[in-house]
Parts: structure tokens; sequence; C-alpha cells
């Protein structure tokens, strides 16, 4: 049996407690350090030793609320749903005027998806409650979930009339009027909180984003400046700054705002792709291409940064790096239907037609169904004598593309080639009510079809 110490020494109660655990004795804490102990262990994780503090405490104080209610989260996190409910109503019953029985309530609530009454707790533990701007927040959060993005404002709102200097309340309202695409009515909330609170850096920040948004780069370029200037080392406002200044084609500038992004911390892959971006915009093949390099060499895993390099030989006609890049991106992201259409591409230039249909198969096998790839699928297929296959596809496009010039077209000169010829002539009559200027297509695509006498008929007294 343990001896039971009563030490009066000045150790916190955390060290306290973990050298009782260490030397197999049992202290006694007052029910408050015991809930500073339990809190400290879940928010680092530590769910065993949280427990055994529990235990203890419960032991040391079965009657505490707090103890109680500690208990109810240790229960919400391990997902005991029913116990936690439990215990709850018999807290209720216990403390009926307790708001963290409500705060917790909602909790519960919410983990069952039960938001409206979760809202209905924690209306209840206002009444209660001294932290009304956290109650606000919460109650902000239970209406995000019902997506009622305009109540969740006005809570997160009445936080900051609670606490003006709320920025996590600030961030959450702006979110809202993101969610309702109100840039507007952002731009005026953020306007009036700034006559309130001129050296908000946040605010203008937050502001500089809302003219980005509606297209308006002077006003969010003022913005972001303010806000440097309040705070010269806040690392977001210089990023804004830097993609107003490329919307502005200020390629110079803007790569001097990336460059103090770096000089301020440790460059990101992010911020050299940037670079990278603004010195292609601005013909410097090489500096490009060197910053693409330090993106991928900053983060390997960063498709984007391939994807960019691909790009780029593209544009040089370099195809057989072209495909050594888009391989890399596709070894990252295999399910980007993006990257197989630039691998069927540039497969194509290469005259790699399997490769080519490959990749055009692998868009429609991740359900893009953007008629290009159907027809450039087709006509791959078809180049390579596949003439069955090419039908099917575009029977395939047809299920998407009713009555498209570009697809019957196709399918008349396929079927004609296939020696269905009757089947091809009707669907190229359709093809030519639908689209008479696009019969160029028969004679580029199939010139011993446009030869033949019925289609020269057709195509002249349409």
């Amino acid at each position: 049996m343990h001896a039971f110490q009563n030490d009066d020494d000045d150790e916190i109660p955390l060290s306290k407690f973990e050298s009782m655990l260490k030397t197999n004795s049992v202290y006694f804490f007052d029910s408050t350090e015991f809930e500073e102990i339990i809190i400290h262990y879940m928010n680092v994780g530590k769910m065993s030793l949280a427990k055994k503090a529990l235990d203890l405490g419960l032991r040391q104080h079965p009657d505490s609320v707090a103890l109680k209610l500690a208990y109810v989260e240790v229960l919400l996190y391990e997902d005991k749903i029913n116990k936690a409910e439990q215990l709850l109503m018999e807290l209720e019953e216990i403390d009926p005027l307790n708001d963290q029985v409500f705060l917790h309530k909602a909790s519960l609530l919410s983990k069952k998806d039960k938001h409206k009454e979760a809202i209905v707790a924690l209306n209840q533990a206002l009444l209660y409650t001294e932290d009304e701007g956290d109650v606000y927040s919460m109650i902000g959060m239970e209406y995000l979930y019902l997506e009622d993005f305009d109540t969740a404002r006005l809570h997160f709102a009445k936080c900051l009339e609670v606490e003006f200097d709320d920025y996590s309340a600030l961030y959450n309202v702006i979110y809202c009027f993101d969610m309702l695409d109100q840039h507007e009515e952002a731009i005026d909330y953020l306007v009036d909180y700034i006559n309130k609170d001129p050296y908000s850096e946040i605010a203008w920040h937050q502001l500089g984003r809302q003219y980005f948004m509606i297209n308006n780069f002077v006003e969010a370029l003022k913005a972001f400046d303010y806000s440097i200037l309040i705070d010269e080392y806040f690392i977001g406002a210089y990023l804004e700054k830097a993609k107003t200044l490329e919307e502005l084609k200020r390629y110079e500038e803007a790569i001097a705002n990336y460059q103090l992004t770096i000089n301020l911390e440790d460059g990101s892959s992010f911020t050299y792709l940037r670079i990278a971006n603004c010195y292609e915009k601005m013909g410097e093949v090489k500096k490009a291409l060197k910053y693409y390099n330090i993106t991928v060499k900053e983060d390997p895993l960063l498709d984007k940064g391939w994807l960019a390099l691909t790009d780029l030989y593209i544009k040089n006609k370099n195809y057989q790096k072209a495909l050594y890049f888009i391989n890399k991106a596709l070894l990252i992201d295999d399910s980007n239907s993006v990257y197989w259409l630039r691998y069927a591409e540039i497969n194509l230039k290469l005259n790699f037609f399997e490769e080519a249909i490959r990749g055009f198969q692998k868009c429609l096998d991740l359900e893009d169904y953007a008629l290009g790839i159907f027809i450039a699928l087709t006509d791959v297929l078809h180049f390579i004598g596949e003439f069955k296959d090419a039908i099917d596809v575009l029977l395939k496009a047809r299920e998407f593309y009713n009555d498209f010039a570009e697809i019957e077209y196709r399918l008349a000169g396929l079927y004609i080639l296939s020696q269905q010829e009757v089947l091809g002539l009707e669907l190229l009559e359709k093809a030519l009510k639908l689209d008479y200027d696009y019969h160029y297509i028969i004679k580029e695509l199939y010139p011993s079809v446009f030869e033949l006498e019925d289609v020269k008929i057709l195509v002249a007294i349409s």
C-alpha cells in the first residue's frame, strides 16, 4: 500500500504529479491542481497520464463537478458518447447554473451532428458564462457546420464586440463573407473595423485580400502596403503584395517582394515557384529555369514544380525533357488528369502514339470528360488504323455531348471507312445540318472519304 503524503512544498502541480509517479507515492492535490494537470496532458496528447490524474483526482475529490467535467472530456475524446451523456445529465441536475456543463453538452451534441441542439445548449451557457466571446465563437462554429454562413458571421462579429482584437473571430467573419461571395460587404466591414483600429495589420491584410478577389489590384496593393508599414515582418502581406504585383504585370517588383520573404525566413517552394513564374513571364528563360529547379530541389514532392518545368520545355519544343518532367509529376500524383493530358500531348509530339492513347484514356478513366480529350483520342486511334476503337470513344462522347458537329463528322467518316457507308452518310447529313462550315474536317481527316461521289453530292446539296 502506498504512503499518503500531504506535501506542502512549493513544487508546481505538474512537477509534483510527475515526481509522485516516479516515486510511487501518493500526494494530495486540490481539485483545481488536478484540473490543470489533466488539461495539460490532454493538450499534449498524453491521454494515459491525463486518465491517471483524473482517476486519482476523483478518488481524492469524488464530488468535484470540475473533475467530472474533465471526465466527460476524456469520454468524448474516446468516443464514449453514451457514458458522457449520462454523466452530463447527472451534472446538470447537480449544478444547473454551471456554464461548463452546457458547453460540454454542446460539444457532445455537436459530435453527434445535432448542431441545432448544440446551439440551444450554447445559448443556455451564455446565460451563466463570464467568457461570452468564447461561447459566441462556439455558436458561430455550429452555424458553420449547418452552412448557415450569415448567422455564423453575426455570432463571430459578436465575439469582436466582446474582444475587439480577437483576430481568430475576425478571420471567421471574413471567411463567412467569402463563402457567401460577399466581397463588397467584407470590404465595408473591414473598412469600418480599420476606422476603429487603423493600426491592425491583420485587418489591412484581409482588406487587401478582398480587393484582390474583386480584381481591384490597385486598392489591394495599397492595403498590403499599409499592413507592411504596421508590421515590416508580416510575411503573409509581402506574399499577397507580390501576387498583386504579378497581376499588375510589375514582375520585377513582385520578385523583389518574394525575395524579401526569403530574407525574413527560409524560402518556401511556393515562393521559388512564383519567382520562376515571374521570370518566365518576363521572357528570362534561364532565370526561370534556375528557380524552377530550386523549387523542386526545395520540395521534390511539389508536383506543380515539375508541371511548371514541363510547360517551360513544351514552350521551347524540347519534348524529350518535357516528358521526363511530366513523368516526375505523375510519380507524385498519378490521379491528376491534367498531368495525363500533358503526358498524352507530349507523346503525341514525339510520335509515341500508343503512349499518347494511354494518356488520353487515363484522363477518361479519371472521369475527365472534356470534349477535347474524346476528340484527341479518337484522332490518334484513327491515325493508327483502330477505327472500331475510335468509334467506341465517340459513342461514349455522345453520352455527354449530344448533337455536336465535332463528333458527328468524325463518326460519319469512321463508319464509311469501316464499310458502313449507309450509316456514315446518314451521320454526315446530320452533321452538315448541325454545322455546315465544319465539313472541312472530312477533307482534312478522311481525304479518301471526301473524294467519294456520294459524299461530294451530300456536301454540295446541303
